[in-house]
């Protein structure tokens, strides 16, 4: 019964560092090294600090890649494309806005099937 605790707490304690680092909700960190003088002796100062990511800022769509609503700005299901002079979506397709941008995406697979730049005002 010992043997077995010890293989247990000892495999725990291997599979624990990989399983906090494959989270993909763990926050990416920037490292900067600075070189600073202090009374006369060179000191290295390493800063780490969370990147944010940055929501302000235009994600440019192309045909074939794989559509993620998380990176698009104002979306939204166009629902009558008609009244934005688009034509009908295909069979298993549809209309969504990302920002002034229309694209149609697949909706099982997610993949981009044409972008309309500045389609909506």
């Amino acid at each position: 019964m010992r043997k077995f605790l010890m293989v247990l707490a000892a495999t725990t304690m291997a599979i624990a560092p990989l399983a906090a680092t494959s989270a993909n909700a763990a926050p990416k960190y920037k490292v900067e090294k600075t070189i600073q003088y202090n009374h006369g002796k060179r000191v290295s100062v390493t800063k780490a600090a969370v990147v944010k990511p940055k929501h302000n800022q235009q994600h440019r769509w192309a045909k074939g890649q794989k559509f993620d609503r998380r990176y698009a700005t104002n979306y939204r299901v166009i629902n009558q494309p008609q009244n934005h002079r688009l034509y009908h979506a295909p069979r298993g397709y549809q209309w969504v806005q990302s920002g002034n941008d229309a694209i149609l995406i697949g909706i099982t697979s997610g993949l981009i099937g044409a972008v309309i730049g500045n389609a909506l005002r």
